[in-house]
């Protein structure tokens, strides 16, 4: 693959608002013969070198529509009134399917080739159960089932990025699909026998694409960035 020393952001998302048209817009957009990638855009677009020295700090994620995404935080709201907690914002509700950590900026060409090479149809997922993890005091809402061809994914996607040299999270290599709601949540109003976790209104949700996403560290929270999208077919 040939390299490239310029890219731009392909979207921030950190800062924008969902809307139906985004919603509408992503439904007509048509297929690409390659992913969305940065490195994809010429200089006089506006494009910003790449320094060889930095890192960026990224992992790959289901992205869910802008309705599905309100819904999730306001799940994650109404979690947080009960259990307190921080709860997640709209615009960075997300799945991961690998957390890889700081990796060279000059490696993200390569992560997207590795991504672009993986062959998976849509599948559909049902987020249906809440599940709190005591150990980093994250809240989280779930599927009962896995999809086959969302562990295909995942599966692959481990496999090779571990065969091009990089190392998923170890969190990440045993699989367990969830959307963090809260974080830190404190352990005097954790989920308990005395206040045990909800039932929840299952929410259906088609998958027919993923992404590479960058996280930016602020003082109220990470922000992401959507560097790359690729779609399941």
């Amino acid at each position: 693959m040939r390299s490239t020393s310029k890219f731009r952001r392909i979207r921030s998302i950190s800062k924008v608002k969902p809307t139906s048209a985004w919603a509408t817009s992503a439904v007509k957009r048509p297929l690409r013969r390659r992913p969305l990638c940065w490195w994809n855009v010429s200089p006089e677009d506006g494009a910003e070198p790449i320094n060889k020295s930095a890192t960026a700090r990224v992992f790959f994620a289901l992205w869910p529509d802008p309705a599905r995404a309100l819904v999730l935080a306001d799940l994650a709201n109404a979690m947080a009134s009960r259990f307190a907690g921080r709860s997640t914002r709209t615009d960075t509700v997300h799945l991961t399917l690998a957390f890889l950590g700081e990796v060279p900026e000059t490696a993200l060409p390569t992560l997207c080739a590795i991504a672009g090479g993986i062959k998976v149809p849509p599948f559909e997922l049902l987020i249906d159960r809440l599940g709190y993890w005591p150990h980093n005091q994250l809240l989280w809402a779930g599927c009962s089932t896995s999809p086959a061809a969302l562990l295909e994914l995942v599966n692959s996607l481990q496999q090779n990025l571990g065969a091009a040299g990089f190392a998923p999270d170890r969190a990440e290599r045993h699989f367990t699909p969830h959307i963090s709601l809260l974080r830190k949540v404190p352990r005097i109003f954790a989920p308990g026998s005395a206040d045990p976790l909800p039932k929840i209104q299952p929410l259906p949700w088609h998958c027919s694409r993923w992404v590479l996403v960058r996280s930016h560290a602020t003082a109220p929270g990470s922000n992401y960035e959507v560097m790359a999208e690729f779609l399941l077919a």
